[in-house]
């Protein structure tokens, strides 16, 4: 079993954004909050030129998926369920 397959099984998307400062910003909200988050696809700009067309994904521990959504929920964050 690869390790992407690990990473698929224990970690929730939580946010896909193609905003470059979203990342940062909700990564220091979770991270304020003692949650772990692991940013996905943000050296995709040299595959796609700088021009922001693929989207960054942000994901966390399956058991932090519920309080990390409400997280975004207070700051008016969108993300898909």
């Amino acid at each position: 079993m690869g390790g992407d397959a690990l990473i698929s099984e224990s970690m929730k998307e939580l946010l896909r954004t193609t905003d470059p400062t979203m990342i940062p910003f909700v990564t220091a909200l979770l991270t304020g909050e003692d949650i772990a988050c692991f940013a996905m696809d943000v050296h995709m700009s040299a595959l796609e030129g700088s021009i922001g067309i693929l989207p960054r994904r942000l994901m966390v521990r399956d058991e932090d998926l519920f309080i990390a959504r409400a997280i975004l929920r207070d700051h008016d964050i969108a993300f898909e369920s």
